[in-house]
């Protein structure tokens, strides 16, 4: 997984200046990392599939800390985005966010037996979605 950033105009031009880089790539990776997702996590996914409500309340900026929190996940600003944002190249607007991706509910089959519950399939989506939650 990966998260990337704006890069400083500053960085472009010595791109340019020096042809190591990519000068015309306006972002540039800033961490790669894996993780081992938690059930509060991949609860938090299922939530957000099976209830609108909480999937918005979950998107809005205002309310990631907060919900993370409750979860035992404590940053000082995490960004919860959807795939679609991350697959058109969100940008970080402050080195401090931690950018969460909602993994996109219509890649799961949200009707499961009843004895069976949807957390396997929320943690696999959280592994094959880039910086999944």
């Amino acid at each position: 997984m990966a998260i990337y950033k704006r890069k400083s105009a500053e960085l472009i031009e010595r791109e340019r200046q020096t042809g190591c880089g990519e000068p015309d790539k306006k972002t540039e990776r800033v961490a790669d990392f894996a993780f081992q997702p938690s059930d509060s996590l991949a609860q938090m996914i299922v939530d957000a599939w099976v209830d609108k409500g909480f999937r918005d309340e979950l998107l809005n900026p205002k309310n990631a800390k907060k919900l993370l929190a409750e979860r035992g996940i404590y940053l000082e600003q995490p960004v919860v985005i959807t795939e679609e944002e991350y697959n058109n190249h969100y940008e970080m607007k402050s080195d401090k966010e931690v950018i969460f991706v909602l993994p996109d509910k219509r890649r799961a089959d949200l009707s499961p037996p009843k004895h069976m519950t949807l957390l396997e399939t929320a943690r696999l989506l959280m592994a094959c979605t880039p910086n999944g939650i």
